[in-house]
């Protein structure tokens, strides 16, 4: 019985390994408050900036538990999330392009910590995102964090 125990267990850590995906959202129009509990109740950990990307590690109720760019934990209330997805670059002079080509032209250079919409987040080497200012292009994948 044991035995029979453990390979149910080892089969659906397996399922759930293979089949998880990343589950990003980002912070709403206004910034959020970020709390060490699924509670209002809970204390008060910082404050995330609208448009922040958020990492859902875990859903509980009306709470989700979240991680940051840096792997900082923490929990906010969903209403306050938004399914609109932004990206942050991770690399300083992260080279937005015209086209999703190392040798296409760069078309601005973006520093870590800047946020960019995602526009098209299929998978791959290369994202489609828009800055603030209307500039929409490409950027290495590898440069950003959130997709």
């Amino acid at each position: 019985m044991n035995v029979f125990r453990l390979a149910a267990a080892a089969l659906l850590m397996m399922a759930s390994a293979t089949g998880a995906a990343f589950d990003f959202k980002t912070v709403g129009a206004a910034p959020a408050i970020l709390y060490d509990a699924p509670s209002v109740k809970g204390g008060k950990l910082f404050i995330a900036p609208r448009g922040m990307p958020v990492e859902v590690v875990l859903s509980y109720a009306d709470w989700v538990k979240v991680r940051d760019i840096g792997g900082d934990m923490a929990w906010i209330d969903t209403k306050l999330l938004s399914a609109r997805r932004n990206v942050v670059v991770r690399n300083p002079n992260a080279r937005l392009r015209a086209t999703a080509d190392e040798a296409a032209p760069a078309i601005m250079t973006a520093d870590k910590g800047v946020l960019l919409e995602l526009v098209d987040p299929q998978g791959g080497n290369w994202i489609k995102v828009r800055h603030r200012d209307g500039i929409t292009g490409f950027i290495k994948a590898v440069d950003v964090w959130g997709i």
